[in-house]
């Protein structure tokens, strides 16, 4: 992206620190694991704007070159919106908890937070799992 990256949130902050070495990944994940990502979601014409008419949300998710599977997420919905210019089917989307997405995702999946700013991460599918195993433990 050619604009530069401002910090607007906790979670935006937190990554700038962590891709400056200001804090180690660990801050970074707790930080994560109990933060609001935003989930593009495929729109379900209504003619009623941000209205869905179906229970189930498809994400928007990308094949990586190596043929991974991968979720794109934002740290906001004001992220998303240069990238999903190139999926206009994307007009909608989620604003939830990431443990809810870890939950939900499934096994084998990678995520891309943030993809086309450099303040972004891309996680492997054992990243995920391992985060997900987190919050398994912390709610025990």
């Amino acid at each position: 992206m050619s604009e530069s990256f401002e910090p607007r949130n906790d979670l935006e902050r937190q990554l700038l620190a962590v891709q400056q070495g200001e804090i180690v990944g660990d801050v970074f994940k707790n930080e994560l694991i109990s933060s609001q990502v935003f989930m593009p979601i495929q729109g379900d014409a209504t003619g009623i704007s941000n209205f869905q008419r179906s229970e189930k949300a498809v994400p928007l998710t990308l094949n990586a070159e190596d043929g991974l599977q991968v979720l794109i997420l934002f740290t906001s919905p004001e992220r998303a919106k240069p990238f999903l210019k190139d999926f206009p089917d994307f007009d909608g989307g989620l604003l939830t908890e990431f443990t809810w997405v870890l939950e939900r995702i499934g096994d084998g999946m990678g995520i891309s937070l943030n993809p086309g700013w450099d303040m972004g991460i891309d996680m492997d599918p054992d990243m995920v799992r391992q985060l997900a195993g987190n919050i398994v433990r912390s709610e025990e």
